[in-house]
């Protein structure tokens, strides 16, 4: 059964030029504990971030940010904004040549071609797929973001373009790690679907055609935060290595002395 969540307090901030930040703190886990606020944090990437952002973000205490977007979303959006004494790890979780691909389908991509690439539930097989290769490809770098934790990361922001997914994953397994309940993780995932919290969807041609209502519709699923997405990660780590407890041992390398060390880092006291 499905905990009722605590409330974000109400001091969290609607940042004006990052998307999707918000404190992972309160979230239960299995054993009766919670992350402690202040400790573990998502968002969107920070290029846009203002000096009033900035300002906020350097109150964080941050140690570090865990920055998962690749080479092709650089490009694009440019590279984080610098905070002072915080260190900037960036771990690309998806290959440069996918994610150039995918930015050029939804900036250039014609009502034809999103058609073809879209229609008939394409766009959420492609989610799905993406979340699978996530988990059984990047085990190198989710072990080094587990590791990093343990040791002496935190307080961290976590973050890829949106926020949603590849961060979304990344604060996932970090959760999973310390005994977070499943429903839990799912809840805050899906909070990335809040209007103020989306991704903007922007078009070379923003014209009304460029724009319409079924182009925006086949570009939604690839901007939702959607159950079955995060479901498709869950059950590839089930059917790969059978537990939670096996993925983080075997496929992450996580001993159980370091899955101490990251309880003790993002949680309460017991």
């Amino acid at each position: 059964m499905t905990q009722q969540l605590p409330q974000v307090p109400s001091t969290e901030p609607e940042l004006a030029g990052v998307r999707n930040f918000r404190d992972v703190g309160g979230l239960p886990t299995v054993d009766g504990r919670q992350v402690r606020y202040g400790i573990l944090f998502r968002s969107g990437h920070l290029a846009n971030a203002t000096a009033t952002d900035a300002s906020f973000l350097t109150t964080l205490g941050l140690h570090t940010i865990f920055d998962f977007r690749n080479a092709a979303d650089m490009r694009l959006e440019g590279p984080d904004v610098e905070l002072p004494g915080v260190r900037n790890l960036n771990l690309p979780l998806t290959d440069p040549a996918d994610g150039a691909e995918f930015w050029k389908m939804v900036r250039e991509g014609n009502i034809d071609q999103l058609r073809s690439i879209l229609s008939d539930g394409k766009a959420a097989d492609r989610m799905s797929a993406s979340y699978r290769t996530i988990i059984t490809q990047r085990t190198g770098e989710h072990s080094r973001v587990l590791h990093a934790l343990a040791e002496n990361s935190v307080p961290a922001l976590m973050h890829c373009a949106a926020g949603k997914d590849r961060a979304g994953l990344s604060i996932a397994v970090s959760l999973m790690a310390v005994g977070v309940e499943r429903e839990a993780i799912e809840a805050d995932y899906l909070k990335s679907n809040d209007p103020h919290r989306r991704y903007v969807v922007r078009r070379k041609d923003n014209s009304p055609a460029g724009m319409s209502p079924e182009v925006m519709e086949l570009l939604s699923p690839l901007f939702d935060a959607r159950s079955t997405y995060l479901h498709a990660a869950f059950d590839t780590i089930d059917q790969t290595w059978g537990t939670t407890d096996r993925y983080l041992a075997e496929g992450l390398k996580v001993s159980p002395e370091t899955r101490e060390q990251l309880r003790a880092r993002l949680l309460d006291e017991a």
